[in-house]
């Protein structure tokens, strides 16, 4: 009898805590039928699970431009501004030409364990770091910067770095535990600081003259997908958000050999305790009725297929139960691992235009 640990550091008795949870504060299992008063319920604990201390008042942005150039359709501005109480941060900023407003996307970096570069890897950056940008392109997204794609179909764009990555770094690999164990002690987290960072970058660029804040959405690929989908559930500013490659239920995900057992990169997605209470699918389920794009790989080594159809049903059963089941879209491509290819981009591109371009969108359906 195993006493101790087993698989990828996991207690032996791990199988008897993953199936003691039972998501208690999940639409599914909410006695009162009432969706604006669950979602404000659900997201309370969320918000409290963030280990965030609460701020004084709204910080001043005060944006600056550092530097700009002209990128043909669009310009390039990285600008810096207040993105907390605690600091000021980089932003690559993407404004078409012409009058404006413009429908605008946060696009929000991936992980894969290259700090090096963070809103390099979705907006062409100068040429210091144009050549490993390219082959972070190569590698995850066809080639394509997908932040410049996005303003060369007008949007506007801004991406930010993460706290670890690009001027705010880099980390090590192995240095993202004694992050995480730092910022516990300090009483907050890695996954925290990071979602309100996003509301923050989010109500920046929905505050740019340029910007028509009826029509912002997000989209993020990897643990930039989950980001995107958390940060649509957090924020009512947010009006649509697209998420490539991150999803899943917890108890599919919590079994030996997965990826996030091994612990590091995890803690940029992990809330301590929020799982006593709802599953992953439920904390994207805060978005519902906003449109909703998610695509997942089929052979994608960290989501199984298993995982992913099961996150599927539980979102569509919420957007379902409010009428709006044609603006969550959920795709599963059975041949692709876990990349953001051109093909599953220009469905993503052709996704976003229908809900925030040209004109701004419906309003949101009444919830029964």
């Amino acid at each position: 009898m195993n006493l101790g640990i087993t698989g990828r550091v996991l207690p032996a008795f791990y199988e008897r805590l993953r199936d003691e949870l039972t998501f208690p504060l999940s639409w599914e299992r909410s006695v009162a039928r009432d969706f604006p008063a669950w979602r404000a319920g659900a997201r309370a604990v969320v918000g409290e699970s963030l280990l965030q201390p609460t701020a004084p008042g709204p910080e001043p942005f005060d944006p600056v431009t550092v530097e700009e150039r002209d990128e043909g359709t669009y310009t390039a501005r990285t600008v810096e501004f207040a993105l907390s109480r605690y600091g000021r941060a980089h932003g690559s900023l993407l404004t078409p030409h012409g009058s404006g407003p413009f429908p605008a996307v946060l696009v929000l970096h991936d992980h894969g364990a290259e700090f090096t570069i963070g809103r390099e890897k979705v907006v062409r950056p100068g040429p210091d770091l144009v050549a490993r940008a390219t082959a972070w392109a190569d590698r995850c997204y066809d080639g394509r910067f997908i932040g410049d794609e996005l303003a060369a179909r007008g949007y506007a764009v801004l991406a930010v770095d993460t706290l670890g990555w690009g001027d705010r770094g880099p980390l090590v690999h192995e240095d993202q535990q004694a992050l995480a164990a730092n910022l516990f002690q300090l009483g907050t987290s890695p996954a925290g600081l990071a979602a309100h960072e996003d509301i923050r970058a989010a109500a920046f660029l929905a505050s740019l003259p340029e910007v028509d804040e009826r029509r912002v959405g997000a989209l993020g690929f990897s643990m930039g997908a989950y980001r995107a989908w958390q940060l649509s559930a957090l924020s009512d500013g947010i009006r649509a958000a697209a998420s490539v490659c991150w999803m899943t239920g917890l108890k599919e995900m919590m079994v030996p050999g997965n990826n996030t057992l091994r612990g590091q990169s995890a803690y940029f997605m992990l809330h301590p305790g929020l799982h006593r209470h709802l599953d992953i699918p439920d904390v994207a389920s805060l978005a519902a009725p906003k449109p909703a794009l998610f695509q997942a790989g089929g052979r994608d080594h960290l989501f199984t297929a298993a995982g992913v159809e099961s996150a599927y049903a539980k979102l569509r059963a919420v957007w379902e139960s409010q009428g709006a089941g044609d603006r969550l879209t959920t795709t599963l491509w059975p041949e692709t691992g876990h990349v953001f290819s051109a093909a599953m981009q220009d469905t993503v591109y052709s996704w976003l235009d229908s809900w925030l371009a040209p004109e701004p969108m419906d309003p949101e359906p009444a919830p029964s």
